[in-house]
């Protein structure tokens, strides 16, 4: 069960919460975010709420019955969403796209894709500065000296940052430099880093594993959310299957589940779903139609010069004309 806990609660009042919720043989976990205070019920036995929703102290109790209780859209009135400020709303009725190259490469490569999505009214861009390569002789990377110049080129544009974050000792250096910390498929399960991720008070979007479950992507988030930060997105990225003829097989299905079992915005990333360039644009667009609230991909000027990941990346000719035709796809989904 999940008991959401009055604001300005006493300790005395809390202390005796918890004692009748061990009454019920019930263990309790208190988790304390930014917008909220709760006491998680962990137990097996029924019992009628009444019994401690009565309670003073108590604003609303929940049974949910998933293992993920946070995240979990059967205790939530209304989906998440997430303001990134300035108008930049990510979530229900907020269709996000955010866009960018695989890796941050100079500061001319930022300023030629800052000046595309202005010009398609693009308000994230994405980017890696810490690159998780499978080669250790593959581009890295150009690390927080990158990051803070294509910080610096991103505020005065008024456009937001995504990156990735691979380990916890770049959580407090990329902190003032970023708006969304991005975690990649390889880190979906690196507890660690998703215990501190909650303990910030910034956006966090967790990509599935590389072959990854559903259910272990929503555990991977509760673990941010019962750490402290409710602000979460979850991107499904594709899996690996024994399918050779794209890079993973990207699971729509998973993005239609996700929002029947979760009230966290769900993300499409079809550049790393297929992992072919001619296969992007129809994969993003049926990822809409499958109710995604956002899509991250991935463009540059010249995808073939690319530092990594060019036969997935949208060249900005293509960009812009996948942007306005996901405009008119979630147009439409809207529309039914």
């Amino acid at each position: 069960m999940i008991i959401q806990l009055e604001n300005q609660i006493s300790d005395q009042l809390k202390k005796s919460i918890i004692e009748k919720v061990h009454e019920l043989k019930y263990k309790t976990t208190e988790v304390n975010t930014q917008k909220g205070n709760y006491i998680i019920g962990i137990g097996k036995k029924d019992f009628d709420i009444r019994k401690i929703g009565h309670l003073e102290g108590i604003a609303d109790i929940h049974i949910v019955s998933d293992d993920y209780k946070l995240v979990s859209n059967k205790w939530k009135v209304k989906p998440t969403v997430i303001d990134l400020g300035d108008g930049v709303i990510i979530g229900e009725g907020h269709f996000a796209m955010m866009a960018g190259p695989c890796s941050i490469e100079g500061e001319e490569q930022i300023e030629k894709t800052i000046e595309h999505l202005k010009a398609n009214n693009i308000r994230i861009m994405r980017g890696g500065v810490y690159k998780p390569r499978s080669s250790p002789y593959s581009f890295r990377g150009m690390g927080i000296d990158g990051l803070k110049t294509w910080y610096k080129a991103a505020r005065e544009a008024g456009i937001k940052i995504i990156t990735e974050v691979m380990q916890v000792s770049q959580i407090e250096e990329m902190y003032d430099y970023i708006d969304i910390y991005q975690v990649g498929a390889r880190n979906t399960q690196n507890f660690n880093l998703l215990d501190e991720l909650g303990r910030v008070d910034k956006a966090v979007l967790i990509k599935r594993g590389i072959s990854g479950t559903i259910d272990e992507l929503l555990y991977s988030a509760e673990y941010v959310f019962s750490a402290g930060n409710e602000s979460l997105m979850l991107c499904e990225r594709g899996i690996r299957t024994y399918e050779r003829a794209s890079r993973n097989t990207m699971d729509i299905n998973a993005i239609s589940i996700l929002k029947e079992k979760t009230h966290l915005p769900v993300i499409a990333d079809p550049s790393h779903g297929i992992g072919i360039r001619d296969h992007v644009e129809p994969v993003a667009l049926a990822s809409i139609m499958a109710g995604a609230d956002g899509v991250i991909y991935e463009t540059h000027e010249k995808p073939d010069e690319a530092f990594s990941d060019g036969q997935q990346t949208l060249n900005f000719a293509e960009s812009a004309r996948l942007i306005e035709r996901m405009r008119k796809t979630y147009d439409l989904r809207e529309s039914f």
